[in-house]
């Protein structure tokens, strides 16, 4: 069922912030394997172990449903691209946002280009 205006709009700052919080935790040393990495994942509907088994189509599906909009999705892949261990799924959401958003964005297009190295 489509969220209103308005709970769209908190839902997105609902997750806006908890990617806020995660993107803090990338920067300290095994921030991943924090208690609190994992308990902001939950907060989003996902667990480290949940994304090391997701496909990339599961993952496109993931967000879409949980209503992430196309600036919390880059945030998303942004936050995954910093652990090795998900730079696939990183690129998978990248390419994603490029095709479905219907806008081109070169940051996202150098991201790609980046993590293809």
């Amino acid at each position: 069922m489509p969220l209103s205006l308005g709970l769209r709009d908190e839902e997105n700052e609902r997750i806006n912030n908890v990617l806020n919080k995660l993107m803090e935790l990338t920067f300290v040393p095994d921030g991943w394997l924090a208690n609190d990495a994992e308990s902001l994942l939950t907060q989003l509907g996902l667990s480290t172990e949940s994304l090391e088994k997701m496909t990339d189509s599961e993952l496109k599906e993931h967000v879409t449903k949980m209503h992430f909009d196309w600036a919390n999705m880059e945030r998303l892949a942004d936050m995954l691209a910093v652990n090795p261990a998900f730079k696939e799924k990183a690129l998978s959401l990248y390419s994603f946002i490029q095709t479905e958003s219907k806008i081109f964005s070169f940051d996202i297009f150098n991201k790609i280009n980046a993590l293809s190295k």
